[in-house]
């Protein structure tokens, strides 16, 4: 009797721990099938791609009478802020811009408006740049020299040749890019970056350090700058700051 009853008490204790262990392997692997992925964004702001050019704009307009405004705002709008297959490395071509460079070129397909806003879908030669740089400098060089049969066929975007930069954007609709809508559009990525900031020299330059519980709000109001300004200077990919941070802080 007592053997049986020693007998039934492991049973027992065998399936329990049986069922525990079940229960634990079933709800491991309930957890991993439903659990939502992690996913991190990796992909440059809108700010940290115009930071990363913007000097380069600014010191090419200021030498050579353009809008650096305008040049950011259709490096912007034309790659996708260096995202777009023809705007990122090894292409690297911010402004759309056809042939070859340097004999090198890429060809992709490409929409076209007819004037009267239809798009079609063609294919075309894009140019190929070794860095954002030079795609920067050869946009100018086009700017100020203009076309074979025209030396001075983008005279109309010129700072000399123009009150404001809205003046500017409306030449270049149509005669740069086919889009209907191409200034508006330009406009608007102006307006929203502050980019006009650009095509003015920096009177003064500082560096802060962010103290614990800052905001990027909170330090623009302290400076009176904008967010999306702070985020351009120092490069930034989002809002996050950490404590002992340092950031430039531009004046114009």
């Amino acid at each position: 009797m007592k053997y049986l009853i020693n007998f039934f008490k492991g049973l027992m204790i065998t399936v329990i721990v049986i069922c525990i262990s079940f229960f634990m392997v079933t709800q491991f692997f309930k957890t991993h099938e439903t659990a939502e992925p992690v996913v991190v964004d990796d992909s440059p702001s809108v700010e940290e791609f115009i930071g990363s050019i913007a000097e380069i704009a600014r010191k090419q307009g200021a030498e050579n009478d353009l809008y650096a405004s305008i040049i950011i705002a259709q490096a912007v709008l034309e790659s996708e802020h260096g995202q777009s297959g023809l705007g990122s490395a090894p292409n690297n071509n911010l402004f759309g811009m056809k042939g070859s460079y340097q004999n090198n070129s890429v060809s992709l397909e490409t929409s076209e408006d007819d004037g009267s806003g239809n798009m079609t879908r063609v294919m075309a030669a894009f140019r190929k740049y070794p860095s954002y740089e030079a795609s920067i400098q050869d946009y100018v060089k086009l700017m100020r020299n203009g076309v074979s049969w025209n030396k001075n066929f983008y005279a109309g975007v010129f700072k000399s040749n123009t009150k404001t930069y809205t003046d500017a954007t409306k030449f270049l609709t149509g005669s740069y890019a086919t889009d209907s809508q191409y200034n508006e559009k330009l406009n608007s990525v102006i307006a929203k970056y502050d980019l006009q900031q650009y095509d003015s020299p920096v009177k003064d330059k500082k560096t802060i350090t962010v103290a614990d519980g800052d905001s990027l709000m909170h330090i623009a109001e302290a400076h009176n700058v904008k967010v999306t300004s702070i985020k351009q200077w120092n490069q930034l990919r989002s809002d996050r700051l950490e404590a002992g941070q340092q950031l430039n802080i531009y004046k114009y």
